[in-house]
């Protein structure tokens, strides 16, 4: 069993190395809509990834302590919204779909760029994290398999954030090799988020309901805040609206179907 959660930690952040591995095959930047496709996908997956796999869960563990237990996954959903809004203000970071600023903290805007891409990964790390908790403390609504879809998902939507992180860095003339690692070092904190959050929960079970929605509310928030101002920005916004339907699709069957 615990050799399944060292793997499952892991596979998220697998996602944005593999992602900043796309420096050693690509010469240039991104191109906007292909950002688009991606930003869009990986909006519409941990959306869904927030709807099943953590609030209905949340809401069905909570229910046993009557129907005013909504209140405390009402409550971990808005507290996981401010953590991430304090993190927002706190932290010298560059949007994500507004790159082309220059630094606004006395910093490179790839360095913002870094730092935002890591603060993303905080709510998603926490997320896997609180979804094994459920499994180890014996939850009806988790299973293996379910915290394995959402940490696949995770890093299929982390795979573009590692190429958003390493490809600028490129194009500023540093190495590939420095580039690939910098890019997999974003995606560091979530094994990272995941070990600190399942620990919190393995010693206070009751308070698993709370820190689901607590995720669920800092992943949403990712997604309000960046990445669909990014699918949406410029001309031919309807590139990232289908394909953050087909990651919600996708999030969703993988979701019901094996979880």
């Amino acid at each position: 069993m615990i050799l399944n959660i060292i793997l499952i930690v892991c596979i998220p952040f697998a996602g944005t190395c593999l992602g900043a591995a796309m420096v050693f095959l690509l010469k240039n930047q991104i191109s906007e809509n292909v950002q688009k496709v991606l930003s869009g996908f990986a909006a519409g997956v941990m959306v869904a990834a927030s709807v099943w796999s953590l609030l209905i869960p949340a809401l069905s563990e909570s229910t046993s302590k009557g129907k005013w237990s909504v209140l405390i996954v009402a409550a971990g959903f808005l507290v996981g919204i401010g953590f991430l809004l304090l993190l927002d203000v706190v932290t010298p970071h560059v949007h994500m779909d507004n790159q082309e600023e220059g630094p606004s903290h006395g910093l490179k805007k790839t360095t913002e760029l870094l730092l935002a891409v890591t603060l993303h990964n905080i709510p998603e790390g926490m997320a896997v994290g609180v979804v094994c908790a459920s499994w180890l403390s014996g939850s009806n609504n988790i299973s293996s398999t379910a915290a394995l879809v959402l940490a696949i998902g995770i890093a299929i939507q982390n795979f573009p954030e590692g190429a958003i992180v390493s490809m600028p860095l490129r194009a500023e003339g540093m190495k590939k090799s420095r580039t690939f690692i910098y890019g997999s070092l974003s995606g560091i904190v979530e094994p990272i988020a995941s070990v600190l959050t399942l620990l919190c929960a393995q010693v206070v079970v009751t308070i698993l309901p709370f820190l689901q929605a607590f995720a669920a509310g800092a992943m949403i928030y990712v997604v309000v805040e960046e990445l669909v101002p990014e699918m949406s920005q410029g001309r031919h916004t309807n590139i990232g609206t289908v394909t953050f339907s087909l990651g919600f699709v996708l999030m969703m069957i993988l979701d019901v179907a094996l979880g």
